[in-house]
């Protein structure tokens, strides 16, 4: 399997060079030169397969010719041994045809350990084969950067460096990362928004003379090994709930739009979604582009869902490229404007393929505080306040109510603690393997939104 880029003047990589390139070299996104099909024999065989066991069948095909099926399947189960639910990402039942998919019994109660912690494996894997030491760098908005520090601390073939925005993150996310005292692990709060942070990332990487000196790679979504597991959990859900013979429906709390794309990769690669509800809160620029074809930059607003508060959402870019037909200069052409003007349009007949899957919705903190509270005092779990999001527009956008709807539960309740309480009036309480997280001192640095600043940090901690 090769990997090309979606601006189409970088070179065509293997998947191993891919996972340590994470950006292409033209600014572009990596994508697989074809989509593996599973068939209806193959989904119905997943019935009952241990998760691990699925979602090494599911991704070796991505991997072929570049990392051994064995060395990734013993990666995947190491990497799911660690969390909290037998099966790893389980469904629970909501109500009588509505449904929410946990995603959150990883080490930092977050979607996005379901895939870093097969990355940061993957990551030593690949390095420790080659003799070679990497630097991470990314940027996030809350969940991303534990997720990262947890998959890659203390392994010795890799430096990280996460950016995040100050004072814009819950203090239990902002913890996960700075509390960890690992030797390889930086952790830069920057006087800016999420945007800034992503924006300040990419710009270090474009810096192309740097990014051979420091041995630069990423663990955001921008990166094609982190978006990949993530396809697994929508096929294990669908198989759960009568797939292939039975169509699922999915709603996706969306900030940099890698969930709702992993989502829309099980449905390419043959799963049977009927509908994908993009739930965006006030900053809802995937909502727009889904809706209008036009994405526009707009005003960073804070909510009570802090991971989604982006303006800039990098995976629509992998979205578009299809949309386009793989036609990497009209891709180039539409991201350059996008750039310089902070706006650029689709056809209006390119937009139709997509209103056939997605539905996009906006909601707001009042609704989304509604959701918790409803769910909690009709017997349900408390769930956080991006899940909620999912769930408010999943109702929303039904488009069939005969068809089972999974709402992606992206973050365990006790990482927004304060939002959970004034919408419910129970405090959530983190797991026992976080209960001491308050005791344990921090370590990380306030850096102003400024590139050299950012940059002569980096350069000057990084062993690469």
């Amino acid at each position: 399997m090769n990997y090309v880029s979606t601006r189409g003047k970088a070179p065509v990589l293997g998947f191993a060079d891919v996972l340590l390139a994470g950006l292409a070299r033209d600014g572009g996104l990596y994508m697989p030169e074809t989509w593996p099909e599973l068939s209806s024999a193959t989904l119905a065989s997943f019935a009952g397969a241990p998760y691990a066991e699925v979602a090494t069948r599911i991704m070796a095909p991505f991997l072929s010719g570049n990392i051994d099926e064995g060395d990734l399947a013993a990666a995947v189960d190491e990497a799911y041994a660690g969390f909290r639910h037998p099966a790893v990402v389980p469904l629970r039942q909501v109500a009588d045809n509505d449904w929410v998919l946990e995603l959150f019994h990883g080490p930092t109660l977050a979607f996005k350990d379901v895939a870093l912690q097969v990355v940061g494996r993957l990551f030593d894997l690949e390095l420790r084969r080659r003799g070679e030491r990497l630097t991470i760098l990314g940027a996030t908005s809350g969940d991303t950067g534990p997720a990262a520090v947890a998959a890659c601390r203390d392994r010795d073939s890799l430096d990280v460096f996460i950016l995040h925005p100050a004072d814009r993150i819950s203090e239990v996310q902002r913890r996960q990362m700075t509390t960890v005292d690992a030797p390889n692990v930086h952790n830069l709060a920057v006087e800016g928004t999420f945007d800034d942070c992503q924006d300040l990332v990419k710009a270090i990487f474009s810096d192309l003379a740097l990014r051979e000196q420091l041995r630069l790679s990423a663990v955001n979504s921008i990166n094609w090994a982190r978006v990949l597991p993530q396809a697994v959990y929508y096929v294990t859900a669908a198989v759960a709930l009568g797939a292939p013979h039975r169509p699922v429906a999915f709603s996706v709390p969306t900030g940099n739009f890698g969930n709702a794309l992993a989502g829309w990769i099980a449905w390419r690669m043959g799963v049977p979604i009927s509908q994908l509800v993009v739930a965006s809160n006030q900053n809802d620029i995937a909502t727009r582009f889904l809706s209008t074809g036009v994405m526009e930059v707009q005003t960073v607003h804070p909510t009570i869902s802090p991971a989604m508060d982006i303006q800039v959402s990098s995976n629509l870019e992998r979205l578009l490229f299809e949309l386009l037909d793989r036609d990497a200069p009209a891709v180039a052409g539409h991201m350059a404007r996008f750039s310089a003007e902070g706006r650029m349009e689709i056809p209006v007949g390119r937009l139709e393929q997509v209103r056939r899957l997605f539905d996009a919705t906006t909601v707001d903190d009042d609704a989304a505080s509604r959701a918790m509270a409803g769910l909690h005092a009709a017997g349900g779990p408390l769930v956080d306040p991006h899940t909620a999001v999912g769930l408010v527009a999943g109702q929303a956008c039904r488009r069939d109510a005969d068809v089972p709807l999974v709402a992606l539960s992206t973050a365990h309740p006790a990482k927004f603690p304060d939002t959970v309480e004034a919408a419910t009036g129970v405090r959530p309480a983190l797991p026992a393997h976080l209960s001491h997280l308050f005791e344990l001192p921090e370590r990380y640095a306030t850096l102003p939104c400024d590139l050299a600043a950012v940059r002569d940090y980096v350069v000057a901690h990084a062993r690469a």
